[in-house]
């Protein structure tokens, strides 16, 4: 007995078994295989995919259809490829937040359930290589998805107006926040007991995300509002005392100057909340498209809609708060404003959004090869061991 147990020892490979974050291609690949033929096999998923490619495809082919009836109808229309390209784009990642949890919110749980984790965590394959197995071949069906939208977006972009490199902006972006989802799923699937449960808490997840941040600054706007003194460039209460009721209903008269002074002003300091619009799926790909280069002007420009480009442009106007001087000489500029070409908008705001949703794949991930590591102290009342 002894001896056979010496021998076996012996062939283990020398980089095996080396404890919970010990990690090996071919132990990664192994699990990813195994998970992927799982997949492949399943009809399901093939119908899923069929259902994603028939639903993003007649809503490209119904949105061309309309933008083109309205360009028909109007003598100046806007241009529809940023319009159409910013429709697929939301159209696809929604559809991902959707399907994505379901590839790894059962991961665990689901093959605990079934009894076949414990074949696995028996072998010399590590919780880490575990974990990263599941975690690639979910992300893995995800591309899948993402790659049968490929050419839809590339419709879109052929209908012009659109930058050539909006495209792989795009792709990648909503590739990071796939397996960024991929990884919270996992990390919830290790927590419940139930696939049920982990499911539900995934979406919930992905709800806070992309639904309840827009909610929680809606809720935070009144709390940072408040009144200050400010300086202000414009025609001083003074002068407008002492126009009188017929100046008054001809505009503001030739003679009026603009000066600098102080006033007492309401004033949001969007940039202590900013951060909340950021963590949101949809505002980090739409800052990241980079579909208006040029800025706001050129986003709502003559003959030109793009909603990512105003939503890219409105958020990083938030994240640099309310201008030093509020411009409101409307004599010089008739479209200035507190919000105006004065204030010089702030950075890319996509970095920091992204970073925050792959951080909280990366806690998932990591709350996931801890689970999986034997034995377990604890387990869930009716856990199933094998």
């Amino acid at each position: 007995m002894s001896t056979q147990t010496q021998d076996v020892t012996t062939n283990r490979p020398a980089d095996a078994g080396g404890g919970t974050w010990s990690l090996t291609w071919h132990g990664v690949r192994t699990v990813a295989a195994l998970e992927l033929r799982q997949r492949v096999r399943s009809s399901r998923w093939k119908s899923a995919l069929v259902v994603w490619v028939v639903v993003v495809g007649a809503i490209t082919l119904l949105s061309s259809g309309a933008l083109a009836a309205i360009s028909r109808t109007e003598s100046d229309p806007p241009s529809r490829g940023p319009l159409l390209f910013a429709i697929v784009t939301v159209l696809v990642l929604g559809l991902g937040l959707l399907v994505t949890p379901t590839l790894t919110s059962t991961a665990v749980n689901g093959d605990r359930g079934a009894g076949t984790l414990a074949t696995l965590q028996v072998t010399l394959l590590s919780p880490v290589e575990i974990a990263v197995g599941k975690l690639l071949a979910a992300w893995s069906a995800a591309l899948a998805f993402l790659a049968a939208s490929v050419p839809f977006l590339v419709v879109a972009l052929a209908l012009g107006d659109v930058p050539v490199a909006a495209l792989p902006r795009v792709v990648v972006v909503v590739a990071v926040l796939l397996v960024a989802v991929c990884g919270v799923g996992l990390g919830w699937s290790t927590v419940a007991a139930r696939p049920a449960g982990s499911t539900v808490l995934t979406f919930l997840t992905v709800a806070g995300l992309t639904v309840f941040t827009p909610v929680f600054f809606g809720i935070a706007f009144p709390t940072v509002t408040q009144t200050e003194t400010v300086t202000v460039h414009g025609i001083p209460p003074e002068q407008w005392a002492e126009l009188d009721g017929l100046e008054l209903e001809n505009g503001v008269p030739a003679d009026a100057t603009c000066e600098t002074y102080t006033d007492e002003r309401e004033v949001t300091h969007t940039d202590r909340i900013w951060w909340l619009l950021a963590l949101n799926p949809f505002v980090v790909v739409a800052d990241a498209a980079g579909t208006s280069p040029g800025g706001a002007d050129e986003a709502v420009g003559a003959g030109r809609l793009d909603p990512l480009g105003t939503v890219s442009e409105g958020v990083r106007y938030l994240r640099g708060g309310p201008a030093d001087v509020l411009e409101e000489c409307w004599l010089e500029d008739a479209g200035s404003s507190a919000f105006g070409p004065e204030q010089e908008r702030a950075g890319a705001v996509w970095p920091w959004g992204l970073a925050a949703n792959v951080l909280l794949g990366v806690l998932g991930f990591v709350v996931a090869v801890r689970r999986l590591r034997i034995p377990q102290r604890t387990l869930a009342r009716g856990t199933r061991v094998a």
